[in-house]
């Protein structure tokens, strides 16, 4: 049924620019016999608290935007539980796997049926080189800025580059200068306007490892409007001032023969918004068809009620645009 459906959703929807989405929801639960339950950042009520959590992967275009798959995240405490599996009906084959992981194993399910040119998800996803991506990163990220003067050579050893900082100091250090302001056109309420800023940087990842060169992409918006654009981050990617709201994002440098190109900020700020869709996709899911209203506990009960509301929400969409041409 799945399959039907991506394939539904590709045809009707279909770009070749598209983006695929990635994100998590989560389902507040009061018990703890309900397969995966168990004390979890929630974000449906933005605090640690005994939920579900299932991952998503999402599709948008310039005509709409629908969920296509999922999975459900499986604590490691509830894949070493033989008792609570064999109780909740949970398939021998199905081991714990990181939301990371799950994420990449819906990407090589359907990335071939569906046409996209970008992945975009919160920082969870990781930052993979081997797609076009624009991926929430912490404000704690540690970079070093490609583009900032290198320090005074003192003439001994090797010529100093520009010192590791987190990307909220650097950020902090910019001041008002270099934002640039793009206006997303495509917005179900009119523009959607954002103050976008663009370096590139090397990061530097686990056991002090450098990463690749790569494009960090800071957004910022009021503090009031904040939630009309930009898709739900984890408790480390947002960085708040009085003010305003900023995110920070890594993009892979697109090489040409002799320099590195700077992304398109509008683009950039389009597969951004992406995000906020797939959080649309989820208000769907959860007011129209009752997404989250289930009473089962069993893991092939929550499959068969995620996999029905996937398929109400596309009718819904399929009706909807054929009533507008009417």
């Amino acid at each position: 049924m799945i399959q039907v459906l991506v394939g539904q959703v590709a045809e009707r929807l279909g770009e070749p620019d598209g983006v695929i989405a990635f994100d998590p929801s989560s389902f507040p639960k009061r018990g703890t016999h309900s397969v995966g339950v168990t004390r979890q950042w929630c974000g449906h009520r933005g605090e640690v608290d005994n939920c579900q959590v299932g991952v998503y992967m999402g599709y948008v275009s310039r005509h709409d935007h629908a969920l296509l798959d999922f999975r459900l995240s499986l604590p490691l405490a509830w894949a070493r539980d033989e008792q609570r599996r064999q109780e909740c009906h949970v398939p021998k084959e199905v081991q714990y796997h990181t939301r990371q992981a799950q994420c990449l194993e819906m990407l090589d399910a359907w990335s071939e049926q569906v046409p996209h040119g970008w992945v975009t998800g919160d920082d969870e996803l990781g930052r993979h080189t081997r797609f076009r991506y624009v991926l929430g990163v912490p404000c704690t990220t540690t970079m070093r800025d490609h583009e900032a003067p290198s320090p005074a050579y003192q003439g001994r050893g090797r010529p100093p580059k520009a010192p590791w900082q987190s990307v909220r100091v650097w950020r902090q250090s910019l001041g008002s200068a270099g934002w640039t302001h793009v206006t997303v056109r495509d917005g179900e309420k009119g523009p959607v306007e954002l103050e976008m800023v663009t370096r590139r940087v090397q990061t530097r990842l686990e056991r002090k490892r450098t990463g690749p060169a790569e494009w960090l992409v800071v957004t910022h918006r009021p503090l009031a409007d904040d939630r009309t654009l930009e898709p739900r981050a984890s408790r480390d990617a947002t960085d708040q001032d009085t003010r305003y709201c900023y995110r920070y994002y890594l993009t892979p440098t697109c090489v040409s023969e002799s320099e590195l190109e700077k992304p398109l900020l509008a683009e950039l700020a389009r597969v951004i918004k992406a995000g906020a869709c797939i959080e649309a996709s989820f208000q769907r899911g959860k007011g129209e068809v009752g997404m989250d209203e289930y009473q089962v506990r069993t893991g092939q009960g929550w499959h068969h009620h995620m996999v029905l509301s996937l398929m109400a929400v596309w009718f819904l969409i399929v009706r909807q645009v054929a009533l507008k041409r009417k």
